[in-house]
């Protein structure tokens, strides 16, 4: 496994957070996310609430499934015969289960495309860490290079601004342009890198829906204690 991707490849990996479709999957579904860092029952009670009042459902593999869906009908449509599969960190598809179904179906080498476009410990390496975990699970697992981190091309940045410039057209003149992004523990590996793609990221937004509009980066899903 390699983050150095090659030039062949006989599969697609869409590899990506994982959520809970429904109430009786949050708790599990935070255990997960939490399991080995001793997080008191009650943060995560108090935590499961916020999915609670969505019905206790996470966007994200729906996300996902259209994606997915949207990749393989690309494909098709320029007669590229590539199967493409889909494994998540946290919930069902559980990515070693997908690895598995690919080192079944014969695949011995994939392209690995990660739903976070950004680098840092959890936004990227711990996604390498996920697929090598997953692969030495599964005998005769393929090889999978995950792709490089791409929160900076153009393909990544201008339907944002796209959505940003239709927005703003709708709100009054003195609309408040705020980016907002997940959070990281101050002491996370990598975590400068990933400040400075999305403060690099929300400047190029910015430029291209707002020139001269003022515009800040906040935070939110606080993570640690």
């Amino acid at each position: 496994m390699s983050d150095a991707p090659t030039t062949e490849y006989d599969a697609l990996l869409l590899v990506s957070f994982g959520g809970p479709e429904g109430p009786d999957d949050v708790m599990p579904f935070l255990e997960n996310v939490t399991r080995g860092r001793n997080v008191p029952r009650e943060r995560l009670e108090s935590v499961a609430e916020h999915y609670y009042r969505f019905g206790g459902v996470s966007p994200i593999n729906e996300q996902c499934r259209r994606l997915k869906a949207a990749i393989e009908a690309d494909l098709a449509a320029h007669s590229i015969d590539l199967p493409v599969y889909w494994g998540n960190r946290n919930w069902a598809p559980y990515l070693t289960d997908t690895v598995r179904q690919m080192a079944a179906d014969g695949v011995r080498r994939a392209a690995a495309f990660v739903t976070s476009a950004y680098s840092g410990y959890s936004t990227h390496q711990q996604y390498l860490e996920d697929i090598a975990r997953a692969r030495a699970e599964v005998p005769g697992a393929p090889q999978i290079d995950k792709l490089p981190v791409y929160c900076r091309r153009s393909g990544f940045i201008d339907p944002f601004a796209d959505g940003v410039r239709d927005a703003l057209a709708r709100l009054p003149q003195d609309a408040r342009l705020v980016f907002t992004a997940h959070s990281v523990p101050l002491a996370q590996p990598g975590r400068a890198d990933y400040v400075a793609e999305l403060q690099d990221v929300a400047a190029a937004v910015a430029e291209r829906a707002a020139p001269g509009r003022p515009w800040t980066l906040a935070y939110q899903s606080r993570s640690g204690p």
